[in-house]
């Protein structure tokens, strides 16, 4: 696959725009992200799609991080994958650079602004209320991010282990206190032990 300097572009502003809706995080743009990269413009696989973010989400760091990993793999798939060398590399940087200006240029422009303004009137109604509708939102988003990295491994009678384990971590998060890094590990060990 080969991509045009109109496709580098369309790919650095679909971040830009994305940027704009990660409310609650770059993670929660990850549908519109797969329906972009995966299904429309097939320039990951299902399966680089999800890579990215498990890889990114298990790595230190900031969560953003599978961005960067996303346009890794766009650059190194239109460079015909890592055996082409030096071309390999440059575009996968240059996917790389692409997809983390543009989720996070617009982004963090917006919340400096906001933040500074809702800091100076954070006593009116509008400003309460705004955080407070923001919530749902933002819960919808992880909802629709989780329900896509689960579908993306199968249906439920050959996964059935797998969408077990969501749905457990999913209670513990909504209904205990317990750390994420238990269910991390957790699902760690399950996954070495060849369970999920």
């Amino acid at each position: 696959m080969t991509l045009t300097a109109v496709d580098w572009l369309s790919l650095w502003v679909h971040f830009l725009s994305l940027s704009l809706l990660a409310v609650g995080g770059a993670i929660t743009t990850a549908p519109d992200m797969h329906r972009y990269l995966v299904q429309d413009q097939h320039w990951l696989t299902g399966s680089q799609f999800t890579s990215s973010i498990a890889l990114a989400q298990a790595a230190p760091g900031p969560n953003v991080l599978f961005v960067a990993l996303m346009g890794w793999n766009v650059g190194v798939n239109a460079a015909g994958g890592l055996s082409t060398g030096w071309l390999a590399w440059g575009y996968g940087l240059l996917g790389v650079a692409l997809c983390m200006l543009g989720i996070m240029l617009p982004s963090t422009t917006l919340t400096f602004a906001a933040a500074r303004w809702g800091h100076q009137n954070r006593d009116k109604r509008v400003v309460r209320a705004f955080k407070q509708g923001m919530a749902p939102i933002v819960i919808a988003l992880l909802i629709a991010t989780g329900w896509i990295l689960a579908a993306s491994h199968g249906s439920f009678a050959d996964h059935w282990r797998l969408w077990l384990v969501t749905a457990v971590a999913t209670l513990l998060v909504w209904k205990t206190r317990l750390h994420l890094l238990w269910l991390l590990g957790a699902g760690g060990i399950l996954g070495w032990m060849g369970w999920v």
